[in-house]
């Protein structure tokens, strides 16, 4: 759905019907002047008389918007801001309307764009010699455009200025409901200046629905194929990463005690044979180092691999004692 364009006076006073009761999804004010709200004429307990009641307001001129302007800036007349703010009401219905492809209530977005149009009067300078409704409606949109990207999915789904682009134009730009063609991905990329990568991304992105992690549904023979079933990593349960956390450093530092309680030559050798991180030595290589024979040396090898199994049970006896 692309993003709405221009506003159109006459569609904002049409009366909608079906439509829910304005109660809006997430509770926010906006302060124009020192914490306190400009008062409605009267309360209104539908969406559709709230349109009513937005049409009752009159449109301003030039020289009394600005004339109205002047006097919230500089005296902070607060019924000067109630007035401007009123007879833009309809802008917003307007504007939220084309909006309502999203699948959000309608009331939550004219909510929205109400805080925009309330944040545009208070920020409004009419020495610029602009009209309110030009300066608000990006205000308005704004509002709206990040209550969507925040309500639209339960996580959100554009976060940056690239993402936002394609999140409000790529469904309008698409020829069809299937996916997006190389061809048609660069051109798309083209037109809204962004990658080809983030276009294809965002077209899954959009294409994707919700989905509970613990769900109800089952496969045809009873098992459940919710995400919750296969995405579990049993490799990383926190008693088997503290397991062999242990049993690594156990390894280690057994290793090292056993091969501190061997002789100056028996270490040598089973450094040489077991623990190089190259080619270990041979038997007949270790024995012209120290001038034996090689059966010699495979007897000194065999009792000092004895003594380091002993020590090495010895360890972990010590560590699987409860009195540890």
């Amino acid at each position: 759905m692309a993003v709405p364009g221009s506003y159109d006076w006459t569609s904002a006073e049409r009366t909608l019907t079906g439509v829910r009761a304005p109660v809006a999804s997430r509770r926010k004010s906006m302060q124009v002047i020192e914490g306190r709200a400009l008062p409605m004429t009267a309360a209104v307990g539908s969406i559709e008389a709230y349109i009513l009641a937005s049409r009752g307001f009159s449109l301003l001129t030039q020289e009394v918007e600005f004339g109205l302007a002047n006097r919230y800036r500089n005296d902070n007349d607060l019924e000067a801001a109630r007035q401007l703010i009123l007879s833009h009401l309809r802008l917003v219905i307007s504007v939220a309307r084309g909006y309502l492809g999203y699948g959000l209530p309608h009331a939550d977005l004219i909510q929205e764009g109400n805080i925009g149009l309330m944040k545009a009067v208070q920020r409004f300078d009419p020495t610029r010699g602009v009209r309110l409704v030009s300066f608000a409606i990006h205000l308005i949109k704004a509002e709206i455009h990040e209550y969507v990207l925040k309500n639209w999915r339960m996580l959100k789904v554009a976060t940056t200025k690239a993402q936002r682009k394609l999140f409000f134009n790529l469904r309008s730009m698409k020829t069809s409901s299937q996916a997006l063609s190389s061809t048609q991905t660069a051109e798309i990329a083209h037109l809204l200046n962004v990658k080809p990568e983030e276009v294809t991304e965002m077209d899954t992105r959009l294409s994707g629905h919700d989905l509970a992690l613990e769900g109800d549904s089952h496969s045809d023979d009873g098992e459940p194929f919710a995400p919750i079933a296969y995405l579990a990593d049993s490799s990383a349960e926190p008693l088997q990463v503290l397991e062999a956390r242990a049993l690594a450093r156990l390894q280690n530092e057994g290793i090292q005690s056993a091969l501190a309680g061997l002789d100056l030559r028996s270490r040598r050798i089973i450094e040489a044979r077991w623990l190089m991180d190259e080619k270990p030595a041979t038997l007949h290589q270790l024995a012209a180092e120290f001038g034996v024979s090689a059966e010699r040396i495979r007897q000194v090898e065999a009792i000092a691999m004895q003594k380091m199994r002993a020590t090495l049970s010895t360890l972990a006896a010590r560590a699987g004692s409860p009195n540890r």
